[in-house]
């Protein structure tokens, strides 16, 4: 994959293939190992330490300011989200972590959910069906649903087409859905545009301008 980079770049965002044309052509490139190298080689950055780093150096600052947002009233989801969140005992890392970045969206008020979850019992043709990028959690339908306690499968769906799967968790999913994007040179979901440019620009530091929305977040973190 490496000495294939110059080839492969200039090919995907010159000429824009279809993600199913650049998966056929690079499988390897939709392995989590691959992820991580090619966005090393388009910036430079380790994607798996800067992002767990970052997000870690932020929660308690995020955290703190989606529990405000709630104490307000306005904001149900906010409030269901860090009920959940609260009633963990164990795992705490990993739950503050999926808690932080399922928030972004609804701290930003963006209209789309970054993910979707459906049983392990149903197809998954229907909900992957016009998703042009997102995470799809499947959870064990024998089970009692409950807040993360039943995911059996975590996957990235990118033009319909189920890309990537088996990761793990929702915050791993994520970090190989932001590291696609640049593989295969997408860009952002307009309703979601602002979640990951919070991403891009204050977990990843990447780029200089920002949106005022932006902005405001990012002068709010260095209050709190």
């Amino acid at each position: 994959m490496e000495t294939t980079f110059s080839l492969r770049r200039k090919e995907i965002v010159q000429d824009q293939p279809l993600v199913s044309t650049i998966k056929q052509r690079w499988p390897g490139l939709f392995f989590e190992e691959e992820v991580c190298a090619e966005f090393f080689r388009i910036n430079r950055i380790d994607l798996k330490t800067t992002f767990l780093t970052s997000l870690d150096n932020h929660t308690q600052g995020l955290l703190k300011m989606y529990r405000a947002k709630a104490r307000q009233g306005r904001w149900n989801n906010l409030d269901e989200l860090l009920e959940k969140l609260d009633a963990q005992t164990t795992d705490l890392t990993t739950y503050r972590r999926s808690a932080v970045l399922r928030g972004l969206p609804l701290y930003l008020r963006e209209p789309a959910s970054i993910s979707k979850t459906i049983k392990d019992t149903e197809a998954l043709g229907p909900h992957t069906k016009a998703m042009k990028m997102g995470i799809l959690e499947v959870t064990d339908s024998s089970t009692n649903s409950g807040p993360y306690s039943t995911v059996v499968n975590v996957a990235v769906v990118l033009e319909e087409e189920v890309v990537m799967d088996n990761l793990g968790d929702f915050t791993n999913a994520l970090m190989m859905l932001f590291g696609l994007l640049y593989a295969v040179n997408m860009e952002y979901p307009k309703d979601l545009r602002y979640t990951f440019e919070a991403i891009q620009k204050i977990i990843f530091n990447l780029g200089k301008e920002c949106t005022a929305r932006i902005h405001s977040l990012k002068n709010k973190l260095l209050k709190v």
